[in-house]
């Protein structure tokens, strides 16, 4: 198992690196949409339809797949102290524990994001034309990374590994 965590971490370090440059390209183009929307109703009195809708998609994808990097990076909030304060024995527990937990939330979002997209794909957003379920696209991809991130967090502390953080990730975070 060890030499298979291995070999998957370059594979697994490209994904988070490809899902953070995307979550920065989506928070760009929101911000260029966002004030497109703000110079066309002041300056233009002529606010597009479109906008608002197609920003909040943006921002759904660029928080999931910025959620997942932080999983893998452990980056995210956390309250530590009780942790720290524990033996290295039980900080490891607490570690597993923790990071089954992620992956199993991460797994959920997965399960109930294709519930969510399957019934509500017959409607239709209406400005942008799409159909309903691709508004749970998001929460769907961004739930599978965060359960395969945690998943790999929880075999790294099981077989006592260095965690899998990338320095370029954690400079950009």
């Amino acid at each position: 198992m060890r030499k298979f965590m291995l070999g998957i971490r370059p594979f697994l370090a490209g994904l988070s690196r490809l899902s953070l440059y995307i979550a920065g390209t989506g928070i760009i183009l929101m911000t260029g949409i966002v004030g497109w929307q703000v110079f066309a109703r002041y300056v233009l009195n002529d606010s597009p339809s479109w906008s608002e809708p197609l920003s909040l998609h943006l921002m759904l994808w660029f928080i999931m797949l910025g959620a997942a990097v932080g999983v893998r990076e452990s980056v995210h909030l956390g309250l530590d102290i009780v942790r720290y304060a524990m033996p290295r024995s039980i900080q490891r527990l607490m570690d597993l524990v923790s990071l089954g937990l992620v992956a199993f939330f991460g797994a959920a979002m997965v399960y109930y994001g294709v519930q969510l997209s399957a019934g509500t794909w017959g409607a239709t957003i209406p400005v942008l034309g799409w159909p309903g379920g691709v508004d749970f696209f998001p929460l769907i991809v961004g739930g599978a990374m965060i359960a395969l991130f945690g998943l790999e967090r929880f075999i790294d502390v099981a077989l006592d590994l260095e965690p899998a953080a990338d320095t370029e990730v954690l400079e950009a975070a």
